[in-house]
C-alpha cells in the first residue's frame, strides 16, 4: 500500500507571491498546447488548410480564457454551488483548486467561435484542429489535482498494490486522480493524435475526442468519490457520469453527421 506523498502545494516564492504547482500545470498544458500545435500545422492536411503560428498564438489566448473562466464557473455551477454561494470570494481562489473540465470544455467551445467568427474561420475545422492538443493538458491538470490531495478515490482494496492512504479521509483510495491522468489523458491522446494525423471529414478529428474522453471519463468516475451522486432506475450515476453522457451522445450524432454528409470530405494537401 502506498501513502500519498503530500507535497507542499508551493512551488516556490518570488518575494510575497506564491507559485502553486496547480497553477503551473496549468502553464504546462498551454505550453503542450504550443508546442504540438506547431507540429499539427506541418502536417500536409493542416497545412493545406492555411493554419499558421500567429493562429495557434492567437487561439491559446483565446482559450486560456475560456478554460480558466468555463472551468470556474463549472465547478461552482455544477459541482458545489451551495457552498461558493455561502464562499463567493473563493470563487477567485483558483490557486486552491477547483476547475471542472466541462465547464472548461463549454468555455473553450465559446472562446474558440468567438475567434473563429472574428476570423472568418469555421468553427468545425476549429474544434478539428484544437483536439489532439487537448489531452495531455487536461492530465497536468489531474497532476495538479493529485499534488493538492484533491478528488479522492473511493475504498480500494488494501492488497492492491497502488492503493493510496490519502489524506483527510479513512481507509486505502484509489488513486482517482492519475488514474484520470492516464486514462482520460494519456491514452484518450495515444488514441487520438494518430487518427488527427491523417486527413478527415470535418468534425471527425472533434467528435471523436469528445467521445473518447466522455467514455473515459464516464469510465473512470467510478473509482472516484463522487460530488454528487443520483439514482436513475436504481443505479447510482454520477455527476461526472451525468456531465458526461450527453458528450457521448452529442459526439456519436457528430461521427455519424461527419460521415453521411453529403459532401463532407477531408481536406487534403
Amino acid at each position: 500500500m502506498l501513502i500519498h506523498p503530500q507535497p507542499n502545494p508551493i512551488a516556490f516564492s518570488i518575494g510575497p507571491v506564491d507559485i502553486h504547482w496547480y497553477g503551473l500545470m496549468y502553464v504546462v498544458a498551454f505550453a503542450q498546447f504550443l508546442m504540438l500545435g506547431r507540429v499539427r500545422i506541418r502536417q500536409p492536411h493542416i497545412a493545406a488548410q492555411g493554419w499558421t503560428r500567429d493562429d495557434l498564438d492567437d487561439m491559446l489566448f483565446y482559450g486560456m480564457l475560456g478554460v480558466i473562466l468555463g472551468g470556474r464557473l463549472g465547478e461552482v455551477l455544477f459541482y458545489q454551488p451551495l457552498y461558493f454561494l455561502e464562499h463567493p470570494l473563493e470563487i477567485f481562489m483558483v490557486w486552491k483548486g477547483g476547475m471542472s473540465f466541462h465547464g472548461g470544455f463549454l468555455g473553450v467551445l465559446v472562446a474558440m467561435a468567438l475567434w473563429a467568427r472574428r476570423r472568418k474561420r469555421n468553427l468545425l475545422d476549429v474544434y478539428d484542429f484544437i483536439a489532439p492538443m487537448v489531452p495531455l493538458g487536461y492530465a497536468a491538470g489531474r497532476i495538479g489535482n493529485f499534488i493538492n490531495a484533491e478528488l479522492p478515490g473511493r475504498l480500494a482494496d488494501p492488497s492492491l498494490p497502488w492503493a493510496m492512504l490519502w489524506p483527510g479521509v479513512e481507509g486505502p483510495r484509489h488513486p482517482s486522480p492519475l488514474y484520470q491522468c492516464l486514462v482520460d489523458g494519456v491514452l484518450v491522446f495515444l488514441i487520438l493524435w494518430p487518427f488527427a494525423r491523417k486527413a478527415r471529414p470535418r468534425l471527425a478529428v472533434g467528435a471523436l475526442f469528445t467521445l473518447l474522453y466522455g467514455c473515459a471519463r464516464f469510465f473512470t468516475e467510478y473509482f472516484r468519490v463522487p460530488d454528487w451522486e443520483v439514482s436513475v432506475a436504481g443505479i447510482p450515476i454520477t455527476s461526472g457520469q451525468m456531465l458526461s453522457l450527453p458528450m457521448i451522445v452529442a459526439a456519436l450524432a457528430m461521427l455519424a453527421w461527419a460521415y453521411k454528409q453529403p459532401g463532407n470530405r477531408a481536406v487534403h494537401a
